[in-house]
């Protein structure tokens, strides 16, 4: 018998969260391909963000950051490419090494292929999770797989572990992009936070609430609720609803991939739903 997992986590995740750019997080529930979005939690610390995941709470989430490096990165820089192993010895650099070796490997590269990427990272349209800057999703994957296994939680394909608690990569990206093609819906800065990124981030939820995606889902949000995610003008709040939308289409897949690919790189994993 599969375990049940009723709690649905979407998380929009920051390396240095701070009360005005906390940690979002959107929980939720799936029943007859409606996503019930019950509350929207912040946390402003990573200690805050640790607690949580220690929680012994049953729950599937998709957190925005990257599980894994570019294998060819990897073996350029003669780390472990058994991904435990990989992630014990990156959790032990501190950004500056990270962000030296990483900018050495690019200085030696030609223009227009300065990083590396793994598979899922064409099919998602995401980052390469060696980037350091805008967005820096290399110190995400620093601060957040160490802490994801430091509370023992189960990352398909990755490492076994309770698998009452089950962690997927997600980009949210992948999602809003599906809607609203090369539409911006979103900024930190507040001179771009523009009446035509607000019609777009209320265009997007339209579309999620009437099911306008691949993934066969509906959200479902109170006035109040939908008010919040559009008046998020940094899309915060809105990229963990994505993310939620994500962790509804995984728990559909069922364990015990949640719709990772079984061709997957063991020590790169993948974006769930690309």
């Amino acid at each position: 018998m599969p375990l049940e997992t009723p709690l649905l986590i979407g998380c929009d995740f920051s390396s240095a969260p701070t009360r005005r750019k906390p940690i979002v997080l959107a929980c939720g529930t799936c029943t007859n391909g409606r996503v019930q979005l019950a509350k929207l939690e912040r946390f402003e610390s990573l200690d805050a963000f640790e607690a949580w995941l220690q929680q012994t709470a049953s729950w599937l989430g998709v957190f925005d950051f990257p599980f894994g490096l570019p294998r060819e990165l990897v073996e350029h820089l003669g780390w472990s490419l058994a991904w435990p192993a990989l992630m014990a010895h990156y959790a032990a650099l501190s950004r500056a090494d990270i962000r030296q070796a990483f900018a050495a490997f690019c200085d030696a590269r030609p223009a227009g292929a300065k990083f590396a990427h793994r598979a899922t990272d064409e099919p998602a349209g995401s980052s390469p999770s060696m980037k350091w800057v805008n967005p820096p999703v290399a110190y995400m994957l620093h601060a957040g797989v160490p802490r994801l296994l430091a509370a023992g939680v189960h990352l398909p394909g990755l490492h076994d572990g309770d698998i009452r608690r089950v962690a997927l990569e997600g980009y949210p990206g992948l999602l809003a992009r599906e809607v609203l093609g090369g539409r911006s819906y979103k900024s930190d800065d507040k001179a771009k936070q523009t009446p035509e990124r607000l019609i777009a981030r209320k265009d997007l939820i339209t579309a999620l609430e009437n099911g306008q995606t691949r993934l066969g889902l509906r959200l479902k949000v109170s006035h109040a609720q939908r008010d919040a995610l559009a008046d998020d003008a940094s899309g915060d709040s809105l990229d963990a609803v994505l993310c939620l939308m994500q962790a509804a289409w995984a728990q559909r897949q069922g364990a015990p991939r949640y719709g990772l690919p079984l061709e997957m790189d063991p020590l790169e994993g993948w974006i769930v739903t690309a």
